[in-house]
């Protein structure tokens, strides 16, 4: 079995999941604010959506890290590039747990995800937002993603359900400056 690296920011790691990080995640997506996922999630769907973005890295060699606060090794949330078979294309995508968020740390979480995806060989990922989710959309916008109005969407989806951010390879040389 293929694992996720382990990357480490200045305020961050972002490392394989563990079962541990399960029961908090689903917090998020059994709740209110998954709404903008396509939640909220039953138990089952939260362990099918969670499990398959870990086995991701088996079967794609890419998938999701549990992004860990590094000053005390609290789950924050996760950042994954993930490709379910429906998706036309590889996402970048994010989730913090509430207590976390307004700290900038999905945006340093997805900007090492980003580095790591550019020297693996991706020229390309988007981001699939759901229209309304504005903090995601802002996200995608300090990532120095822009709207792709003319990308394929997931299958079974329409452009009043989801709207496209595309980010790209800013040179072949490993990507964007590591964040700070």
């Amino acid at each position: 079995m293929n694992l996720a690296p382990t990357i480490t920011t200045a305020r961050l790691k972002l490392r394989h999941h563990v079962m541990q990080d399960f029961a908090l995640l689903h917090n998020v997506m059994g709740s209110e604010r998954s709404r903008f996922m396509g939640g909220p999630f039953s138990l089952k769907d939260s362990w099918q959506t969670i499990a398959s973005e870990v086995g991701s890295w088996s079967l794609l060699g890419f998938g999701s890290w549990a992004i860990e606060r590094s000053e005390d090794c609290k789950l924050v949330g996760q950042v994954g590039i993930n490709r379910p078979a429906h998706y036309p294309e590889a996402e970048i995508g994010w989730m913090l747990l509430d207590q976390f968020e307004g700290h900038g740390y999905v945006t340093e979480a997805a900007y090492a995800a980003l580095n790591w995806a550019w020297k693996q060989g991706f020229e390309t990922l988007v981001s699939y937002i759901t229209p309304g989710n504005d903090g995601s959309v802002a996200v995608a916008r300090r990532l120095g993603a822009k709207r792709d109005a003319y990308a394929p969407l997931p299958q079974g989806e329409t452009p009043s359900e989801t709207i496209v951010y595309r980010h790209l390879a800013t040179n072949a040389d490993g990507g964007m400056e590591t964040y700070r």
